[in-house]
């Protein structure tokens, strides 16, 4: 079997949760089902970057669509028009497109990704411009395809909500995190992201998120102000500038002490690893997710957890992590002072308890039901 992968959607480091989403589930897909030949379709952008990782595997092959996929407008048309040119002349038996947006036709059956629909429920997170031409494309995509992979079943129920689609045509594929976060890092690259990352030894909370609004990245800098006069730890927070940004910047103005925030831009994953480890404490404050991954991450690295009892996150995160019950500072100031107050026994028991949960999570159990899908929709 032939499986298309229309990657146009990506630009590396600069699609979040997608591009893990991507990688992951094809390394795992490469490598688990040798029988089938992925033939992965590129943009200018992500070519080199994708042959580089999956070269190596003999059953995945590429075809470049001269195009940077930066300019919106020139991928959405190239994807609509030339993919399914160059997906009927490549003979696929099925094509994936793992980025919310497939061709509205195409030459055989098609599955689509729609890792959760975050553009409805805060729409401030797009351009208008921007909202418009994603909400259409989402809506006609999710009528068309054959079928709908998604991250959780609240993103499942999400989808089936906003599109009307039958149920039976959306499957949730839970995501899981990399080996890398659950092996010890070296204690060189602990004191490397300490020295060179954080800025010194101090104690840090840590969290990572984009600044798009609903990441509610304020929220927990504000909760960090109240923090500051009881503990010495600084806060790291790791992710790019969105258009939040200037909700984040308010909250870092009015900090009593400004020089406890460290940021970071996105940073490659033995570093990421390793600013899990070393940190005493992961906060997610995001108010939606369609799956929660960095929560999975803090989990494997054994760093305690608090989140918001949001969307998809009580999937994630089971009995393990401490859930922020409303969105309201002082609440979340009275869940960082209990995490940071644990005794060594309790944190042990947390810590524990969390890395059992993430180890059931696993990136070939994701890849076999995708396989069964992207199959079955061949068939």
């Amino acid at each position: 079997m032939r499986i298309g992968v229309n990657t146009l959607f990506l630009i590396p480091g600069e699609v979040g949760g997608s591009e893990t989403y991507l990688l992951e589930t094809l390394h795992a897909l490469a490598g688990t089902q040798p029988d089938v030949e992925f033939l992965l379709f590129t943009n200018l952008e992500n070519d080199a970057f994708l042959c580089e990782r999956f070269s190596p595997f003999p059953n995945v092959d590429f075809h470049l669509l001269p195009f940077r996929a930066r300019n919106r407008v020139v991928r959405i048309l190239r994807e609509q028009f030339e993919l399914p040119r160059v997906a009927e002349a490549a003979a696929v038996d099925v094509l994936w497109s793992p980025g919310y947006v497939a061709p509205l036709r195409a030459p055989c059956p098609q599955v689509v990704s729609i890792l959760d629909m975050q553009y409805l429920s805060h729409p401030s997170d797009l351009a208008w411009s921007a909202w418009l031409a994603t909400h259409a494309l989402v809506m006609q995509t999710a009528r068309r395809c054959d079928h709908i992979l998604t991250l959780s079943e609240f993103s499942k129920r999400e989808i089936v909500r906003h599109t009307g689609v039958d149920p039976a045509k959306v499957t949730p594929t839970l995501l899981a995190a990399g080996d890398i976060f659950f092996t010890p890092q070296p204690p060189d690259m602990l004191a490397h992201v300490r020295r060179e990352l954080v800025g010194d030894d101090t104690p840090y909370i840590f969290c990572v998120a984009n600044t798009y609004p609903h990441k509610n990245v304020h929220r927990l800098i504000e909760a960090f102000g109240v923090l500051q006069t009881e503990f010495p730890h600084r806060l790291v927070l790791e992710g790019l500038p969105r258009r939040g940004e200037r909700r984040v910047q308010a909250a870092l103005a009015r900090l009593p002490d400004t020089h406890r925030v460290t940021r970071l831009g996105r940073t490659p994953r033995a570093e990421l690893a390793a600013l899990y480890q070393a940190a005493d404490l992961f906060v997610f404050p995001s108010l939606y997710e369609g799956f929660g991954l960095p929560v999975l991450e803090a989990m494997a690295a054994g760093t305690p957890v608090v989140a918001m009892r949001q969307a998809s996150v009580p999937e994630v995160g089971g009995d393990a992590i401490t859930y922020c019950e409303h969105d309201d500072t002082p609440e979340l100031v009275a869940c960082i002072r209990e995490m940071l107050r644990l005794d060594p026994a309790a944190r042990a028991a947390r810590i524990a308890a969390a890395r059992t949960r993430a180890a059931t999570f696993n990136w070939n159990h994701t890849a076999g039901a995708i396989a069964d899908v992207l199959r079955a929709t061949a068939a």
